[in-house]
């Protein structure tokens, strides 16, 4: 699917069945996501991610941070995370989604890919802190990558080619029955962030 150069319906869902992702195009201009990318590349408290798999603890190159209105605890792969209180600049990315969206966030978890050879396998966003079936916002930043989603019981695909500023949604039922996925590429040596604006419900 190329999303470069056409302006999107933002209300079309991009899903087939049995959930809703909504693609905003370019939220931000080229000299607004590089400055952004820029800044939060040097700025962020990134640390490198943590899983605990068959009772042992895994570190991945691709680094992590959590951000949020509280110090909210976030656990996924069996680790707990607590927010860092928000920074201006991502105060000022969550407003500007909230008004393209009409959803509210209060909380961001940030993936650093460093280049092509990190990508992310296929899961659910599905903790138990999460808002069930709330909207969660997907801003990238920096390297082009594709990113696709499967449904879990009939494998079909539907895949996506994400660009620096581009916006997109999943929202409803998509959790219970797609996954999603970044897949490694040999061809992108560039880094990429992604920020994902979510709610907390405690």
């Amino acid at each position: 699917m190329d999303l470069f150069n056409s302006l999107e319906d933002t209300q079309h869902n991009y899903l087939p069945y049995d959930g809703t992702v909504h693609f905003y195009g370019f939220l931000l201009t080229a000299e607004e996501a590089s400055f952004y990318f820029e800044h939060l590349l040097h700025h962020i408290e990134w640390k490198n991610d943590e899983a605990i798999i068959f009772g042992k603890k895994v570190i991945t190159k691709r680094k992590v941070a959590w951000y949020g209105s509280q110090t909210f605890p976030y656990t996924y792969s069996n680790v707990t995370k607590l927010a860092l209180p928000w920074t201006p600049e991502l105060l000022e990315l969550k407003t500007r989604i909230e008004q393209a969206t009409g959803e509210t966030y209060n909380s961001c978890l940030l993936n650093l890919y460093h280049d092509g050879s990190e990508g992310m396998a296929w899961h659910s966003d599905g903790e138990k802190d999460l808002k069930k079936n709330g909207a969660i916002a997907s801003l990238s930043l920096g390297a082009t990558r594709k990113f696709l989603f499967k449904h879990k019981s009939t494998a079909e695909k539907v895949e996506f080619t994400l660009a620096s500023g581009h916006l997109l949604v999943m929202k409803d039922e998509t959790q219970t029955f797609w996954l999603h996925r970044l897949p490694p590429t040999k061809v992108v040596h560039h880094p990429r962030v992604n920020l994902t604006f979510r709610t907390i419900e405690k």
